[in-house]
């Protein structure tokens, strides 16, 4: 099983040949997408202050591309940093490729995706989020926000929005990446995409449940120094030389300078 098939016309033009991910039956699939620079930055500040959007330059088709897989996920999973990093984002398809998102929901209605918006999962040990956010607070895009019992108590003292809710996930170390998956199943969610940060995006890696990442690269040099150390792709896990995951690569894509890159984690086919 597989979610994905033909694009409509205006969507077919900007992204040739069709977009299909394979569905465990057992889980949700678990996908990412991310930006780095030539060298594997993905943000140019430690704190993530910056994100993808500088480091591609806000080019358009990786905007586009993201809004795809936005479109054609279940659940956007994201944590407490990338919030804080994005102060006026949403995590929607509509919200990042704002040109295409009639096409986008004419898309995900033909795939059969049950909601118009994607579930939006925030990973937060500390519960420190800002529910003016407006990621946490439209209307009808819904948000849960997996947190400690520390995290819960500081939420509660906040005035959610109605469409948020709070599940408490975790130990005073955080949410793990099995139990994040397992609130997205408790759902009925198929398609998970991960935005980051690049400590969740190590967190689903070491638990061996990412199954696919498109990644960006974008043509610049970001460079590090001990100053200035910046974010890999993947922080948080170190792996060792007989136990680090291997890819296969599913497609390669270009635009102007940028490479559009598609791996898959597993090698059975999902």
């Amino acid at each position: 099983m597989a979610r994905g098939g033909h694009f409509p016309q205006g969507l077919h033009d900007r992204y040739d040949g069709e977009l299909h991910i394979a569905l465990h039956p057992d889980r949700p699939t678990v996908v990412a997408n991310f930006v780095t620079t030539l060298d594997g930055v993905v943000a140019f500040d430690v704190d993530e202050s910056s994100g993808g959007g500088e480091v591609s330059g806000f080019f358009d088709l990786d905007r586009f591309v993201m809004g795809l897989l936005r479109a054609m996920a279940d659940a956007v999973l994201v944590g407490a940093g990338t919030v804080r990093s994005a102060p006026t984002h949403e995590w929607t398809a509509r919200r990042v490729h704002r040109a295409s998102t009639a096409l986008y929901a004419e898309w995900r209605a033909g795939m059969g995706v049950g909601s118009p918006q994607p579930t939006t999962i925030v990973a937060t040990a500390s519960g420190g989020l800002d529910p003016s956010h407006p990621g946490l607070s439209a209307p009808d895009v819904p948000v849960i926000v997996a947190t400690t019992e520390a995290g819960g108590r500081r939420l509660a003292q906040v005035a959610l929005a109605p469409n948020v809710r709070v599940e408490i996930a975790g130990t005073e170390n955080g949410v793990a990446a099995p139990r994040l998956v397992e609130i997205a199943g408790s759902i009925g969610a198929r398609l998970i995409l991960c935005e980051g940060g690049p400590h969740l995006i190590g967190d689903l890696l070491g638990a061996g449940l990412l199954d696919e990442l498109f990644l960006t690269i974008a043509p610049q040099i970001a460079g590090r120094d001990d100053a200035t150390p910046r974010l890999g792709l993947v922080q948080g896990v170190a792996f060792t030389l007989t136990g680090a995951p291997w890819a296969d690569l599913v497609s390669v894509r270009r635009a102007d300078d940028h490479l559009f890159l598609r791996y898959r984690f597993d090698r059975d086919g999902g």
